[in-house]
């Protein structure tokens, strides 16, 4: 089945424009690099270039793939906003608040370098223009298009030294990417190239998601059983399939179960579920077959996340940022391991390595906070709490990155803010370390109501770990969860009897009852056996 749906997604587009003359043998694309389509685009003559701009690569790209900007402009990575199916609330990262870099709004330079385009730079972003569709960021197969961190989603177009404000001091060499090599070497995304953006959210290599870093590009079969190479090789789009550009799965609406099951011959679009692969009795034990309905399959299979190497971020304190050393300089603090662990721009962080997720019950609804929302300050807010109970057919327990925060909101009116941290004007806050400053600007920038009074709410986010699937023999441990000690992996569900670690009267009794029963029913018939046999032979 696997090697069906690999040929289904690994179908390339086919030739429709060839240039003219012979073509010369392609540069050696990296190790690992799997061919993604049936034709061979250093042959095209609308590729030939030279391209001077990523726009000038998506304009020749178009002229065959003529409806492919269409199709992008109604993606999630595009439009940056999703309507959340059991809420329909409007959410995305220009809405949805979040405890890591707060929001895009008069950020955008510094943000969109991960959005699937080119010059978001403010506001006033033309969404309905075509060429600034980023087709190579998904697309390139040579492994060396990037783009710059703060050049509003383009790459270098030019060699350039920049000097990274958390890095040591000195200015660093950055090589802008040959994107005429890119373009006619283009292919099915790989890992890597999903990678980019989403290893990297929050700022940095494993920041946001723990169970999604860069240890998974090329990771051993203990780390991820679905993406080894000695495992089932699979990369993103294996999972999360697109549909006319449009991905499968999402954070602000996960399906907590998929009643559809396995998916193929008849599919349904969406991979982005356990069940569309292995159905929904996976094992051939009917015992933890048994689990399926109230167990995720991610609690039993993911026993860790950060797994590879690579620590993820767990707590984020913006409200110590502003800190300078003696000779009135920034300050930034590297812990042991040369994590950050205090930045004059950020606050504090901490980081965890191989961490055992929190589980929670989930029925598939989020309720997302966005930057508008009234909040409760009087209480540890929730940003982003998930619905669920024992007693909610829907529902099931699932493990979580539960990320703790310190951020800025307007404490008159109770709502979170909008902080300008971004840019060479004077009121951003990686240049003046100003807060009242820099807040004021980005509420006036967004057009949201302010007080001019703030103050810091601590913070709670859920981010759901679907990645980092163990193989079976490294799967949780039946006693880890049923166990009378005080560290369960259950510990923190109490709504339901679990064998092994709670104690009920009547539950207690029954079993004992049953077990005398069976102890005793196994005597008389033994007895009985034994008296019949002695009758037989004097007989």
């Amino acid at each position: 089945m696997k090697t069906m749906m690999r040929r289904l997604l690994g179908i390339g587009l086919a030739a429709f424009w060839l240039g003219s003359g012979a073509a010369t043998p392609p540069p050696p694309l990296p190790a690992g690099t799997r061919p993604a389509t049936t034709a061979d685009h250093t042959q095209f003559a609308a590729l030939k270039g030279p391209f001077k701009s990523g726009p000038e690569v998506t304009k020749a790209c178009l002229s065959c793939h003529n409806q492919a900007a269409h199709q992008v402009m109604k993606s999630v990575h595009w439009t940056w906003e999703k309507i959340n199916p059991a809420t329909g609330k409007t959410l995305g990262k220009k809405f949805a608040a979040n405890n890591f870099c707060g929001s895009p709004l008069s950020n955008e330079p510094r943000c969109t370098s991960c959005h699937a385009g080119y010059g978001w730079t403010d506001m006033n972003y033309d969404f309905t223009k075509q060429d600034n569709v980023d087709c190579l960021a998904c697309h390139d197969n040579t492994g060396t298009y990037k783009k710059f961190g703060t050049d509003a989603g383009h790459p270098l177009y030019a060699d350039r030294e920049f000097e990274p404000m958390e890095g040591p001091p000195g200015k660093k060499a950055f090589k802008a990417p040959d994107l005429t090599r890119i373009a006619q070497h283009v292919g099915r995304p790989g890992r890597a190239n999903c990678g980019a953006c989403h290893f990297n959210g929050g700022g940095g290599d494993a920041v946001k998601h723990g169970d999604l870093d860069s240890s998974l590009i090329k990771p051993s079969r203990d780390l991820d059983v679905h993406m080894a190479k000695d495992g089932a090789n699979m990369s993103c789009a294996d999972c999360h399939t697109f549909n006319a550009h449009q991905p499968s799965g999402s954070r602000y609406a996960a399906r907590a179960r998929d009643p559809h099951g396995i998916d193929l011959p008849k599919d349904d679009h969406d991979r982005a579920t356990c069940e569309s692969c292995h159905g929904t009795a996976p094992h051939q034990a009917a015992r933890l077959n048994n689990h399926v309905s109230k167990v995720a399959c991610q609690t039993c299979h993911i026993p860790a996340f950060a797994r590879g190497g690579i620590a993820t971020k767990m707590m984020w304190d913006w409200s110590t940022a502003g800190r300078k050393d003696a000779d009135g300089k920034p300050l930034f603090i590297k812990d042991e391991h040369g994590h950050l662990k205090y930045s004059a721009a950020k606050g504090d962080f901490k980081y965890a390595e191989n961490v055992r997720p929190e589980y929670k019950w989930y029925n598939g609804v989020v309720h997302q906070i966005t930057i508008t929302d009234k909040i409760d300050d009087t209480r540890v807010l929730e940003l982003n709490r998930v619905e669920g109970s024992a007693s909610d057919p829907r529902a099931r327990i699932w493990p979580f990155k539960v990320m703790h925060g310190k951020q800025p909101y307007d404490t008159v009116n109770k709502t979170l803010v909008v902080n300008h941290v971004f840019g060479n004007d004077d009121t951003a806050l990686w240049k003046n370390y100003d807060y009242a400053k820099s807040i004021q600007a980005g509420m006036d920038y967004a057009g949201l109501p302010y007080s001019g009074k703030f103050g810091f709410i601590e913070t709670r986010m859920n981010w759901f770990t679907t990645h980092m699937v163990a193989p079976k023999e490294k799967a949780v441990a039946c006693q880890e969860c049923h166990t009378r000690a005080g560290d369960g992996r259950l510990a923190a569900i109490r709504d339901i009897y679990v064998p092994g670690r709670d104690s009920n009267d009547w539950v207690d009794r029954l079993g004992t009852l049953a077990i005398i029963g069976a102890i005793g029913t196994g005597l008389v018939h033994g007895t009985v056996r034994l008296i019949t046999r002695r009758r037989e032979k004097q007989s």
